[in-house]
């Protein structure tokens, strides 16, 4: 870690909680936008499209616990 990182997350954590949390989503966003621009224009439409077809319902959902008890099952049969 550097100095200007020692001397910013110290002064953070001297803020009060609220402005820590925005901080903290601040950053958050800020690496998340960075990420984001590595993705090609393909790809954010293939994203796009998925959001889109959640939304709508056009898509299947399955829940969490059902999608784990099936992998369970697969991996059991290997």
């Amino acid at each position: 870690m550097t100095d200007a990182f020692e001397t910013v997350l110290q002064n953070a954590l001297l803020l009060p909680v609220e402005d820590r949390s925005r901080m903290a989503a601040c950053l958050i966003e800020s690496v998340d936008a960075a990420d984001d621009a590595e993705l090609s224009p393909a790809w954010c439409a293939e994203i796009d499209r998925r959001i889109e077809a959640a939304r709508s319902g056009a898509s299947r959902r399955i829940p969490h616990a059902e999608v784990m008890s099936e992998a369970h099952q697969l991996l059991a049969q290997l």
